[in-house]
């Protein structure tokens, strides 16, 4: 018995297979659903909500969201977009996000969303939270001003390298996260070449001595929008 069946986004009937999510199902169609959280490598946890659709009349984050036959999902409305706009206002409102000097810029996953949904500037008052700048690992920099507390660090170190480095500690607008050392990171064993350092989207898990290697105007963002990649199979 086969595992195909048939979903339809926006109007479009695509093919899934049972055990994938909406978005595993719409980035193999060539179907971009905005996300952050969610890594191709990394156990989804619906935690941004940037994934959002409407599943046969239902909000559901896509990222942990399983296929059914006949699946009605909508990705592209008006109510949606502006969804997705507010929460990555809201992302950039509630830290202190320096693009312009970001050695991440570029490669931003937060500041490419930000240029794709034509966000220039935040709808909401900045918060210019006090934050932290762990600089106590001779690698790796820990800038919690960037952080957007997706959990990707969290469940690289847990999932991929074996450790538990990061932990999520804290409730509400003090939440952030932590470290399993007894004072910084460097008290930490986290490697230079653990996954953990690799995995972060914005600016706040920064390898030391590396910084503008890659200049800017010829990094990931800079000449295609975040997407492009999963857009180009589109047949």
């Amino acid at each position: 018995m086969s595992d195909a069946i048939k979903i339809t986004i926006d109007g479009k009937e695509i093919e899934a297979q049972l055990g994938q999510t909406i978005l595993e199902a719409a980035d193999e169609a060539g179907i971009y659903i905005p996300r952050l959280c969610s890594h191709p490598e990394l156990k989804p946890i619906g935690s941004c909500r940037v994934c959002t659709v409407v599943c046969d009349g239902r909000p559901q984050a896509a990222c942990v969201k399983p296929v059914m036959d006949g699946m009605v999902i909508e990705n592209e409305t008006p109510e949606l977009l502006q969804h997705r706009r507010n929460i990555i206002d809201m992302m950039f409102v509630e830290g202190n996000h320096f693009c312009m000097f970001c050695e991440k810029s570029g490669n931003c996953e937060l500041q490419a969303l930000a240029y794709r949904f034509g966000i220039t500037a935040p709808q909401y008052p900045f918060q210019f939270p006090e934050k932290e700048v762990d600089a106590s690992h001779p690698d790796i920099l820990l800038d919690h001003n960037r952080c957007i507390m997706c959990a990707r660090c969290v469940r690289a170190s847990q999932e991929l390298d074996g450790k538990n480095v990061f932990q999520s500690i804290g409730r509400g607008f003090d939440r952030k996260i932590g470290v399993n050392g007894e004072k910084a990171l460097g008290d930490t064993d986290m490697a230079v070449a653990d996954r953990a350092a690799d995995i972060c989207p914005v600016g706040c898990i920064i390898k030391k001595r590396v910084g503008f290697e890659v200049p800017v105007g010829e990094r990931l963002y800079d000449k295609a929008p975040i997407g492009s990649d999963i857009e180009g199979v589109r047949s």
